[in-house]
């Protein structure tokens, strides 16, 4: 892995956001997020991330939306996460050139190696990232070799086996997140002041947290 690899991570789903922010950050990339597509734009032109993980279905700005605008105007190379991966969708995402496809549910075990291969591809091939939309089809194999085709089926047969959401920690963070309108650093925080009052863990804390929801969205019913 490429020290301090700069990744954007795009998604306006908040407790994915978080999920994949955190896993990346452990993993030693420099990591920033962004939950809407005019926002993900501003933190691409300011930092000019090395790759860029873009959900595609969003409020605003589409996740394809913002991968022409990192591809035209900055350069910057990108892969997709998605829950969809019907044909229309994979033909688009081959047309715009992406490094590679990722289908949720997400585990970030296997975020981490996808995402060091396609820096790696992405060096290998610098202009892949800029590719003009006519001259995606005729520039080479830069797109094909991201898109292995059992590599969406793949991830998508086996989201349960090693889960994201088992690790409370993102989750929590998300979740404090959603509730208190806090930033990821924010509600780290606050998971850990939590933790240092009562004497846990921050994964145990998170643990407790998550329990609590779950006992008042029950109790609600």
């Amino acid at each position: 892995m490429t020290p301090q690899a700069r990744i954007l991570v795009v998604d306006d789903d908040r407790l994915v956001l978080a999920t994949v922010t955190h896993g990346l950050t452990q993993a030693g990339f420099q990591v920033y997020d962004a939950d809407n597509g005019d926002e993900a734009i501003l933190l691409a032109r300011e930092h000019r991330p090395d790759l860029a993980l873009l959900d595609i279905r969003m409020e605003g700005k589409s996740g394809f939306d913002v991968a022409a605008t990192l591809r035209d105007a900055y350069r910057i190379p990108f892969m997709f996460l998605s829950a969809f991966s019907d044909p229309a969708t994979l033909a688009q995402v081959q047309a715009l050139g992406a490094l590679d496809y990722l289908v949720k549910p997400l585990d970030v075990g296997q975020i981490v190696p996808r995402v060091e291969a396609a820096l790696e591809r992405a060096r290998q091939q610098p202009a892949a990232g800029g590719l003009s939309a006519g001259a995606a089809g005729t520039a080479g194999p830069a797109p094909a070799p991201a898109l292995p085709g059992a590599a969406p089926a793949a991830l998508a047969a086996s989201p349960a086996s090693t889960s994201p959401l088992a690790d409370p920690v993102p989750l929590a963070i998300g979740l404090l997140m959603h509730r208190h309108s806090l930033t990821r650093d924010q509600a780290w925080d606050q998971l850990q002041r939590l933790a240092q009052k009562q004497l846990h863990s921050p994964a145990d804390q998170a643990e407790r947290l998550l329990r609590a929801v779950e006992e008042l969205a029950r109790s609600a019913i």
